[in-house]
């Protein structure tokens, strides 16, 4: 499962350290041993469809598309061809249907950061590397 930094969950949650570390005490959160401090991206994933604030888009790369949500997936539902990928993004649920061979290839499952990308009509998943 993937593991986020306490100090990107309080980020992506619009928090401090401080509350991440408090939620940890309080068993919301699961502290995972080892350094640096992380704590397990699916529970965060659960935590951030209650409370979150829109992050800043970690990409330094510029693009038309000017829509970008930066979120934790929170669901993946998957067939053999397509596959519908459910992010939080701050308040903002974002849903996007993408060929099943992109997920396996981006490593998208819940807990994992990664940011939609909207154009037009189409929505991009993105995962930073």
């Amino acid at each position: 499962m993937a593991q986020i930094r306490i100090s990107d969950a309080a980020r992506f949650l619009g928090v401090s350290n401080d509350t991440v570390r408090r939620w940890i005490d309080q068993g919301l959160l699961t502290r995972s041993p080892g350094t640096p401090a992380t704590v397990d991206g699916l529970q965060l994933a659960r935590l951030a469809r209650d409370n979150s604030v829109l992050p800043a888009d970690p990409a330094d790369v510029g693009r038309s598309a000017r829509n970008r949500f930066v979120g934790i997936i929170t669901d993946v539902l998957s067939d053999t061809v397509m596959s519908q990928v459910e992010l939080q993004c701050g308040p903002h649920r974002v849903v996007s249907l993408v060929s099943t061979e992109a997920v396996r290839d981006l490593g998208l499952e819940p807990g994992v950061v990664a940011t939609a990308v909207v154009k037009s009509t189409n929505v991009v998943i993105e995962k930073g590397a």
